[in-house]
C-alpha cells in the first residue's frame, strides 16, 4: 500500500510503498477514503511531540470501508462505512486517560495517512449517512475533543452564553458549531477579522480580536459575561478570562497554543465567584460514540477549509504553518 511515512523531523512528506497491515483477531482492515490533519500531526513533523520514533506513518483521523476482518466471526463488518476512534488504552476511568493512553499515528500504532489501516472492532463507529467521506474524516480528534470539553466538562445547555477562543482551529470550530446547535449565545475571539466573520456566518453573535488591548472589556460589553469559556490558548491572556466569566461559570481548556503554562491568577476571583477551571484532552470511546450519534441526529456538517489528495500531504501541512485555515484540512485517499 501507499502511505505518508515521516522519516525524521522537518523531513519532506512523500508517498511511499509499504507493507499492507493484516488485521489480528478482534481487528478489521479499513480501506481509508479520507483523513484529516490535526495540530498534533504538525508538531510531530517538527519533532516537537512526546515519544516520537521514526519512521512513522502519521495521521490520527480516518474514515473508510472495512475490507477484511481478523476472524470469521467479525466478517459481518466487511463493506461497512465507518469512522475510527483514534486512540488506544483510555483506561477504566471516565474522568481521565490511563498512563498507557496513546493516539494513533506514531509507532507502534500506524496512522491514517495511508491507503489502509487496521483498527480494533471496539473502536469502530458507523459513518453518519449525511456526511461525505471528507466531512466524516474531520471528526475523530477535533470533534471528540470539543464534544468532551463542551458537553462532559462544561455541561452546556440551551440558553448558556459561551465564548470560544481562537476560532478557526479544528476543535474550536467544532465547539462553535456544537454550542450554536445547542441553542447557546455564542461569541468568539480570533486574531483574524476574516475568521470572526466566518464564525458570524455560522451563527456566532459577535467576535473580538484578541490582538486588541481591551479585548476582554469589549467581550464583557457585548455579552454581559459568559457561563462557559472554551479555550485552547492559555498564555498571558488566560487571566483576563476571569474578568468575563460569570459567577459559577466554567472555563475549559484543551491546549496551549499561546504558551503551555497558566499565568498568575487571582485566586479570590476564582473561589469567591465559584469559578471552575477544567482541563481536558480527547475523550473516551463512549464519548466518541455519543459524538457520532449527536452529529448524525442533528445533521451537523463539519467545516472544511481545504482538501488535498494524499500525495500532496506536504502542501496540506504547509497550509497549517501560519494557522490561516478555518476548519479542517482533509486528505483524500
Amino acid at each position: 500500500m501507499k502511505a505518508i511515512v515521516l522519516q525524521g523531523p522537518d523531513q519532506p512528506l512523500a508517498l511511499q510503498e509499504v507493507e499492507t497491515p493484516a488485521p489480528k483477531t478482534g481487528e478489521v482492515l479499513v480501506q481509508l477514503k479520507a483523513a484529516s490533519l490535526n495540530r498534533r500531526d504538525w508538531w510531530i513533523t517538527k519533532g516537537k511531540y512526546a515519544n516520537i520514533s521514526y519512521p512513522a506513518i502519521i495521521g490520527s483521523d480516518g474514515t473508510g470501508i472495512v475490507t477484511a476482518a481478523g476472524s470469521e466471526s467479525d466478517a459481518h463488518w466487511i463493506g461497512k462505512e465507518l469512522i475510527i476512534y483514534p486512540a488506544h488504552n483510555w483506561g477504566d476511568s471516565e474522568e481521565y486517560q490511563s498512563d498507557k493512553f496513546s493516539i494513533i499515528g506514531l509507532p507502534p500504532h500506524s496512522g491514517t495517512f495511508a491507503e489502509y489501516v487496521t483498527a480494533p472492532i471496539a473502536h469502530l463507529q458507523l459513518k453518519p449517512a449525511h456526511l461525505s467521506w471528507e466531512q466524516a474524516a474531520t471528526l475523530p480528534v477535533a470533534g471528540l475533543t470539543a464534544y468532551r470539553a463542551l458537553f462532559t466538562k462544561a455541561g452546556v445547555k440551551k440558553g448558556d452564553t459561551v465564548l470560544v477562543t481562537g476560532v478557526g482551529g479544528g476543535a474550536a470550530t467544532f465547539a462553535l458549531q456544537y454550542a450554536i446547535d445547542t441553542g447557546c449565545r455564542v461569541f468568539v475571539t480570533s486574531g483574524s477579522g476574516e475568521k470572526i466573520e466566518r464564525a458570524r456566518e455560522l451563527g456566532a453573535l459577535a467576535g473580538v480580536s484578541y490582538k486588541a488591548q481591551d479585548w476582554a472589556e469589549q467581550l464583557k460589553q457585548l455579552s454581559g459575561g459568559f457561563d462557559i469559556i472554551i479555550d485552547s490558548a492559555l498564555g498571558d491572556g488566560f487571566s483576563k478570562l476571569l474578568d468575563v466569566i460569570n459567577p459559577g461559570g466554567r472555563i475549559v481548556f484543551f491546549g496551549g497554543t499561546a504558551g503551555g503554562n497558566l499565568p498568575e491568577l487571582n485566586g479570590r476571583k476564582i473561589f469567591w465567584r465559584h469559578i471552575s477551571i477544567l482541563g481536558t484532552t480527547m475523550g473516551t470511546p463512549t464519548e466518541f460514540a455519543d459524538m457520532i450519534d449527536y452529529i448524525g441526529e442533528n445533521k451537523l456538517k463539519p467545516v472544511i477549509d481545504a482538501v488535498f489528495p494524499l500525495a500532496d500531504a506536504e502542501k496540506a501541512f504547509r497550509l497549517m504553518d501560519d494557522s490561516s485555515q478555518f476548519g479542517k484540512i482533509v486528505l483524500t485517499v
